[in-house]
């Protein structure tokens, strides 16, 4: 039987993809917003593409603050980008 892979829909574009292609976004029980790249840290976490283009709808959007009910500030999608670019760079 062939295993199920599992999906998830980024917070961007809204894609389904499977989970070891996209970039989690955790939020910690303190209410902290992190790039969890190991995808196995506690906490509530949304999805996206790796790519800077779904973090900027996702911006856009409002997706995180849908995805963790809570609003979002700025400096949070800023700090995303940053982690996101040094990965990119990887």
């Amino acid at each position: 039987m062939a295993k199920k892979i599992p999906l998830r829909q980024c917070i961007g574009c809204g894609e389904m993809k499977g989970k070891k292609e996209m970039m989690r976004v955790l939020r910690t029980a303190e209410g902290e917003i992190c790039l969890d790249t190991t995808g196995k840290k506690n906490g509530r976490g949304a999805y996206l593409c790796k790519s800077g283009e779904c973090l900027k709808m996702a911006r856009r959007n409002k997706g995180l603050e849908r995805s963790f009910k809570m609003s979002i500030p700025n400096e949070v999608y800023d700090s995303l980008e940053k982690e996101f670019e040094n990965l990119e760079a990887e």
